[in-house]
């Protein structure tokens, strides 16, 4: 049985997979004393760890620190590349690309091999295009909504507003108005381009991924909704790495 495990720079997925099929599966925040919340180890017979994380590196060893102490398997941390089965990665050094990102394009190709349009809404929102002949044409990397809504409460003294998930985009009546129709201003403004992009560039299928890709899809972008394609690219890679 493995572990799989999705670190961004604040939440934390897993599951435990046997032989292709999910026995169990959770999240947290990576900053909790327990990042792995209702992970049972005396239940589960784990033989390894793989871990794909865009955490810091002070985290990502607070982490593994963590899962040493809980699970005796080995953990292996897995990162961006710069090809694989198809897929061409476009950063001319793949070091650079988050984890996430390649984890969760390589997820999406195995599905979607006729190009797809990637839009994973997390801390950050990233947006990646890849063709039908598996070449990433780049993409986007924005700031997500709880990171815009710290930067306004932080950086912004007084400016006062309780943080809601909303919809309109119209001229708001009060801060609070203001500052959350902004933020849905803003991601509509995104969800334009990317439909635009998707037929300048012939590229039909868009899917989204990511702890704030239903908030995307309400306010009106035409994708399919996959949670978990970062654990699914994963899964795969190291699948492959332990079959060779």
């Amino acid at each position: 049985m493995r572990l799989l495990i999705d670190a961004g720079n604040s939440r934390l997925k897993w599951c435990l997979d046997e032989s292709g099929r999910i026995v169990d599966q959770g999240s947290g925040l990576i900053e909790d004393p327990d990042p792995v919340p209702g992970l049972s180890v005396a239940d589960a017979n784990i033989s390894r760890v793989a871990v794909s994380t865009v955490a810091s590196e002070e985290r990502r060893q607070r982490l593994l620190q963590h899962l040493s102490s809980r699970v005796s398997a080995p953990a292996t941390c897995y990162w961006a590349e710069a090809h694989r089965d198809g897929l061409t990665n476009a950063y001319h050094d793949c070091r650079q690309m988050g984890a996430d990102r390649w984890h969760a394009m390589y997820g999406a190709w195995l599905e979607h091999k006729q190009g797809f349009i990637l839009v994973d809404a997390g801390s950050a929102i990233t947006v990646d295009y890849v063709d039908s002949g598996g070449r990433h044409l780049g993409g986007y990397i924005l700031p997500g909504l709880h990171m815009m809504r710290r930067s306004l409460q932080v950086d912004a003294a007084r400016i006062n507003f309780n943080p809601q998930q909303v919809v309109g985009t119209s001229p708001g009546m009060s801060t609070s108005e203001c500052v959350n129709h902004g933020f849905a201003w803003l991601s509509s403004a995104l969800i334009d381009r990317i439909h635009r992009d998707s037929e300048v560039l012939g590229i039909n299928d868009v899917l989204a991924t990511g702890g704030d890709a239903e908030r995307l899809l309400h306010l009106g972008l035409a994708a399919e909704c996959h949670p978990s394609l970062v654990l699914d690219g994963l899964a795969a890679i190291d699948a492959k790495a332990h079959a060779e």
